[in-house]
């Protein structure tokens, strides 16, 4: 079916969020390989277990644009994209939400870590909290007004804050609010960004607000284009950027790169440090 873009020149899916489960848009990413999840997993797991050593407590983690509950989803039930959206083939709403809390029972292999998402969808938002992929949510767009009371207090208890693709839709206002909600300490990001978005700018603001920023060498996969002009406008952009698209996007993928954001007073443990 016809693809529309978003004004960023991405495909658009907004018709898949708002629905009350996530069949169809598991089923829609999984004709387009999305596997930015399941890649971002060990890194994202290591960033726990670092927070852990240096903290001595389980970090409670905020996906921003969680949509369904996409990352804890992964994270917490050992899963993949591909896995999910045969799991979430046949049954109703209730029916999905009852499964996934019944997975979450008998198999989640860090129920020490709380997990917190926050998206501008609210039917995706609501859906992730009714199965407990996430135990507390956001439904808030942080681009356009400031979160309210109660969100910055949900907002305030992140200590680990991540995001797969939202960043290109979310730009500093989004990041600066989260980072500034708990007013006397930063939570650590990590964030895996498109190549085809500056991530300079947030990253110069972040730097400004007490962060340290660390590109990690290399690039993951997130999907396979839509649609021949979605490629084409990526490349575009890419090409105007100044980036070399060959054997990444010229190859008929979206690829990001991993943003490490770290308050100045913590390191992360790195291999050296490690016994």
């Amino acid at each position: 079916m016809p693809v529309s873009l978003h004004s960023t020149g991405k495909a658009s899916f907004d018709d898949i969020y708002d629905r009350p489960d996530p069949s169809a848009y598991y089923d829609r990413m999984a004709e387009l390989d999305y596997c930015i999840p399941e890649l971002a997993k060990p890194h994202f797991e290591r960033v726990i277990a670092d927070y852990r050593t240096a903290v001595g407590t389980a970090p409670t983690v905020l996906d921003i644009g969680c949509s369904y509950g996409v990352n804890a989803a992964v994270l917490r039930l050992d899963t993949t994209v591909t896995e999910l959206a045969e799991h979430y083939r046949g049954g109703d709403t209730g029916t999905c939400a009852a499964r996934d809390r019944a997975r979450l029972a008998a198999a989640d292999p860090r129920p020490e870590v709380r997990f917190i998402g926050t998206d501008s969808a609210g039917p995706a938002l609501s859906y992730a909290r009714a199965a407990g992929l996430v135990q507390d949510i956001v439904h808030a767009d942080l681009e356009t007004s400031a979160p309210t009371e109660p969100q910055r207090r949900i907002l305030a208890s992140a200590d680990l804050v991540i995001s797969t693709g939202c960043v290109g839709y979310v730009t500093e206002r989004t990041l600066l609010r989260v980072a500034r909600a708990h007013g006397a300490r930063l939570p650590w990001m990590a964030h895996f960004v498109l190549r085809m978005f500056d991530f300079e700018p947030i990253a110069a603001e972040l730097t400004e607000l007490g962060y340290r920023i660390e590109r990690i060498p290399g690039t993951h996969r997130q999907r396979r284009f839509a649609s021949e002009a979605e490629q084409t406008q990526v490349l575009n952009t890419l090409s105007a950027n100044g980036i070399d698209a060959t054997g990444l996007e010229a190859d008929g993928w979206l690829h990001a790169e991993l943003y490490l954001c770290l308050p100045d007073d913590d390191r992360p443990t790195t291999d050296e440090d490690r016994p």
